[in-house]
């Protein structure tokens, strides 16, 4: 198995957030070692600060997993800063849910987070038997559906820029809606897929525009069947009707789970790019975060054409994670079961969990993690990535929450930018 290859926040990049953070009240909480990664049984330490009030003392709750409380308290705070110490014997992720309560009555609030030995975290379940043969079917129903690509040229508002919206069939007679775009010049170009964000939304024009500019052939798909460029209105209306809590739709069966005809949207998105005529036949990358970050691990996972793939702050990963005492990753499935068979819903996130995909990654992959995050946590995260066979750098966010909020993301983003502009190339990922 290849070794992890870390990028971590500089001490530059941590100043300069908690400058950020510092303005008006705030409760500041900052591991005291910068990479917040530690052995078992050695001193997890942070620093916790209230800027703006004069507060005694802040109270605390350690949370193994952050699912399992294992201890609470409160700590004094002179000149406003204080200091949390705890320790796990065992490899895991412990977060630590700060509050203070100021003269006015409100509270403030701030999370910490740290690892143990990530490297040696393990997955809540092994994977079920059937797996891959479940997998390789569902490949088989896809490709009895002819692809029926329709590309319509649409207005790219830059000459040097070719755009369109195209449609592909998908399976129970369903459609996959995006938008493609390309440079005008050139014969064979590097592709890329871009795979969205959970929601329910509109496709921004220029998240293909600036990509294409770059020199890639690119292509953006809606994770649902939905045309893209609709009137906000629109996709309010299908998030509160018949999208409302899209991830829930048929869970409790692995044909009829919601994700079954997104996750096959990703390889039939690769396969349409890999069967271009001006594709290089040589770059062929995934990207996206949150639930396109768990859509680029899985689109990694299953077509072996894809090259490289970048995830931030993967979903999906570990989705019975309560099974170890752990959050589970979003879509958080484990606890999605109201008026369903509980098993039945836990059996089917199985088949769409990323860690069960993980070991069939060869390519290289550059993954970001927030230590603070408790939508996608870092368990569940390094569950999948200890799977991964290809090589890996994997980008500690020690204050990186869900959203890249105040720059909490930053050190992924230079690095997206890095791997961007070599692959772009037709260079190796360039891991570090």
């Amino acid at each position: 198995m290849n070794s992890f290859r870390f990028r971590l926040w500089s001490a530059a990049i941590l100043c300069l957030c908690l400058a950020h953070f510092s303005r008006g009240q705030e409760l500041l909480v900052t591991p005291r070692n910068q990479q917040a990664v530690y052995q078992p049984k050695q001193n997890i330490q942070w620093d916790v600060q209230c800027l703006g009030a004069t507060i005694p003392e802040a109270n605390f709750v350690l949370k193994l997993g952050g699912l399992a409380e294992i201890a609470h308290g409160s700590i004094p705070l002179s000149d406003g800063k204080g200091q949390i110490d705890a320790a796990l014997e065992n490899p895991g992720w412990l977060l630590a849910e700060v509050s203070v309560k100021l003269a006015d009555g409100k509270q403030l609030k701030a999370l910490g987070g740290a690892l143990v030995s990530p490297e040696k975290i393990t997955p809540a379940l092994p994977p079920p038997g059937d797996f891959d043969a479940f997998w390789s079917e569902q490949l088989k129903v896809l490709a009895a559906v002819p692809m029926n690509a329709q590309v319509e040229p649409a207005t790219a508002g830059k000459p040097e820029i070719s755009y369109f919206h195209i449609t592909m069939d998908n399976i129970r007679d369903s459609r996959i809606r995006g938008q493609l775009a390309r440079p005008v010049q050139g014969e064979k170009l590097p592709a890329l897929l871009i795979v969205q964000w959970a929601g329910v939304y509109p496709l921004q024009k220029n998240w293909v525009l600036d990509r294409a500019a770059e020199g890639w052939l690119v292509l953006n798909i809606n994770a649902h069947d939905l045309p893209i460029d609709k009137p906000e209105s629109f996709y309010t209306q299908q998030a509160n009707g018949p999208l409302q809590d899209y991830p829930a739709l048929g869970n409790d069966d692995r044909e009829t789970s919601y994700f079954l005809r997104m996750y096959l949207s990703c390889y039939r998105a690769t396969q349409y790019l890999a069967e271009r005529p001006d594709w290089d036949g040589h770059t062929l990358v995934v990207t996206g975060g949150s639930q396109g970050g768990l859509q680029s691990l899985l689109t990694a996972a299953l077509h072996p054409k894809i090259t490289a793939a970048m995830a931030s702050v993967p979903a999906g990963c570990d989705l019975n994670g309560p099974q170890a005492k752990r959050i589970p990753g979003w879509p958080s499935w484990y606890w999605k079961t109201r008026g369903k068979d509980e098993a039945k819903v836990r059996h089917a996130a199985e088949y769409f969990d990323i860690v069960n995909f993980a070991p069939r990654i060869k390519c290289p992959i550059l993954v970001g993690v927030g230590l603070i995050d408790t939508v996608c946590p870092p368990p569940g995260i390094f569950a999948a990535l200890n799977l991964v066979r290809g090589p890996k750098e994997v980008v500690l966010l020690p204050l990186g929450e869900h959203g890249d909020k105040k720059g909490s993301h930053r050190s992924y983003n230079l690095r997206f930018s890095a791997w961007n502009q070599a692959l772009v190339k037709g260079l190796p990922a360039p891991l570090k």
